[in-house]
Formats: C-alpha cells, sequence, structure tokens
C-alpha cells in the first residue's frame, strides 16, 4: 500500500515520490521477467499481438506489437514454427531513484543462442514503471556478448545509479543521444560517435543502396524521446553510463518508370495505399550505448534493435 504522509503546510506527500529508495525488489524483478517471458510466448506461438502488449511498451513494444500484427496477417492460424522463448540466470541491476518512472535492469541467458564461443550472448532488458498501480513492462532490449555489457556502478547495498537525461558529466547528454544519432546517420555529424556496425558501416551500407538501377532510395532519421520512448541511463564504472535510446527511421524507395517494386508479404500486411511508384517503410530503432565522460572519448554504439512498424504505398 502506498504510505501518505502529511506534511506541515497541509499538503500530502506520498511517500516514494520525492525519497530516494529502490526501484524495486529483486523478487519483484525476478517476477516481471517472468510475466514477460509468459506473455511473450503466448503472443509469438499464437501471432496475437494483444496476448502481450500489456507487457511492452516504448520501442520494444512498437516493434513487438508491428510484428505479432503482420504475422498474424500471414499466418493467421498462429506460429508454426514456434519455440518457447527461455530466459534464465537473471542479473538485476535495481537503481535508486525519486519519483516515476522508475526501471530496472535484467541482464539474462536465453535459449536464442549457444552458451559458448563466439555466438554466446544475454538478453540485456529494461523494465519501466509509471506508477504504483501499473505493471512492469519491457520498453528495451538489446543483446550483446557478455564481454560487451558494460560494468555498472553500484553502491554498497548494491543499487546502481540513474543518470540525469540532462547530465553534463558524460561526453553526450543522454538527452541529446536521440537528435544526435538521428543527425549523425543523415550527415556523418556530430562526429561524437565511434565507427562500427551500427555508426559508420550502417552509413556505409545505406549510401550504397541510395541510387540501384531502377531505384532510388531515402533515408530520414528522427529523434524519437519523449514518454515510454525516453532515454533511460545507468551510471557505469569508468564513470560513463550505458544508455538505452529510440530513434525513428524511414526508407522511401522509388521506381524508374517501367520498374515494379517487390513488396515483402510482411511488409505488404502493414501497408496502407497502393504501391505504383513509391513505397514508405517506417522503423524503430532502439540502441544501447557506452557514453564515456565527457572529454574521454566517443560513443560506442553497442547494440541496436530494429523494426518496420509501417509502410506506406503511392
Amino acid at each position: 500500500m502506498t504510505t501518505l504522509a502529511l506534511t506541515a503546510s497541509g499538503c500530502v506527500t506520498v511517500h516514494g515520490e520525492r525519497e530516494i529508495v529502490p526501484s524495486v525488489t529483486k523478487a519483484e524483478a525476478v517476477e516481471a521477467v517472468k510475466q514477460f517471458t509468459a506473455a511473450y510466448n503466448a503472443a509469438d506461438k499464437a501471432y496475437d499481438p494483444a496476448l502481450d502488449a500489456g507487457r511492452v511498451t516504448g520501442a520494444l513494444g512498437a516493434i513487438n506489437q508491428a510484428g505479432l500484427k503482420a504475422r498474424s496477417v500471414n499466418y493467421p492460424d498462429g506460429n508454426p514454427q514456434h519455440v518457447p522463448l527461455e530466459l534464465s540466470d537473471p542479473k538485476i541491476t535495481i537503481p535508486k531513484k525519486a519519483g516515476w518512472p522508475r526501471f530496472f535492469l535484467a541482464d539474462v541467458d536465453s535459449n536464442r543462442d549457444r552458451d559458448q564461443g563466439s555466438e554466446d550472448n544475454r538478453w540485456v532488458l529494461i523494465f519501466v514503471r509509471n506508477g504504483p498501480a501499473e505493471v512492469w513492462k519491457a520498453t528495451y532490449l538489446t543483446i550483446l556478448t557478455p564481454g560487451r555489457i558494460p560494468e555498472l556502478k553500484t553502491d554498497q547495498d548494491g543499487y546502481a545509479e540513474p543518470v540525469a537525461v540532462d547530465s553534463g558529466e558524460l561526453a553526450v547528454a543522454p538527452r541529446d543521444l536521440s537528435g544526435d544519432y538521428s543527425s549523425y546517420m543523415q550527415s556523418g555529424q556530430p562526429d561524437n560517435f565511434k565507427d562500427g556496425p551500427h555508426t559508420s558501416d550502417w552509413r556505409a551500407s545505406r549510401q550504397k543502396e541510395e541510387n540501384l538501377p531502377g531505384l532510388s532510395t531515402q533515408y530520414i532519421d528522427q529523434p524519437l524521446d519523449s514518454g515510454d520512448f525516453a532515454p533511460l541511463a545507468l551510471a557505469t564504472r569508468d564513470g560513463g553510463a550505458l544508455v538505452f535510446f529510440t530513434v525513428r527511421n524511414y526508407e522511401r524507395q522509388t521506381a524508374a518508370k517501367g520498374v515494379r517494386l517487390k513488396v515483402h508479404p510482411d511488409v505488404k500486411a502493414l501497408l496502407t495505399g497502393d504501391v505504383k511508384q513509391t513505397i514508405t517503410k517506417e522503423r524503430v530503432s532502439s540502441q544501447a550505448v557506452a557514453v564515456p565522460a565527457s572529454g574521454v572519448g566517443k560513443v560506442d554504439v553497442l547494440g541496436r534493435l530494429t523494426g518496420m512498424t509501417s509502410a506506406k504505398g503511392s
């Protein structure tokens, strides 16, 4: 139950709204992971987005729900290749903070990999809760090899330290990452991201696709940083932060006269309008990044999860 305390001025303060407290207990966090897994499996087996809509939100929710919607059209009888997801060995990181939203990180082992060698990886999930009457929902997911997961800063009781979105102690404030990354993908500026598969390599790949024979492709990237798409950050032991943030990507393909655009079934399932000469695909992309302390270096994009959420033909 929520404890109420009457202040001397007569105002009522909700306990925990201003006090710095752990976001969740470990037992509650582990249970949230179990509830997410159960809902995810039910939705994946039936290809029914309604079955896990209450356990996902933000970037992961947008990607998950659109993917399930597309597959429900193409496989109305459910998933013929369903294999239940298993998440084990949960390593829970709980920050102490005041007010809402509250969040925690779950670093778990899945049955989607091999537990040895270069194919070994971990699912890193962020769960968020916006008020005492709400359930915990998964909002960010990245899949990383164990060695790529930054070491988080914790106090003597094992609790993590959240980083303010406007922190000036980092190379880039968390609230600026969505806009900076969108700008970087468009122009290569600002130059505060390390080269790698999710930065320089991704830009180079898109540039190759821009002018294929008979087909012109344009890319537009936009910040997506409010509500459940807002960035979430935890301090790391090296003085930096592990930050999760979201951007929106558009890919517009225009066919030359006499060239017919190919539409994949998963795209067609989310399509509005008729594809005559152009098709515009909208995607949501979530990134997990290691941001160094101010003046130390560049942002390292550790992982990226991208999924199409809609398409429009004209």
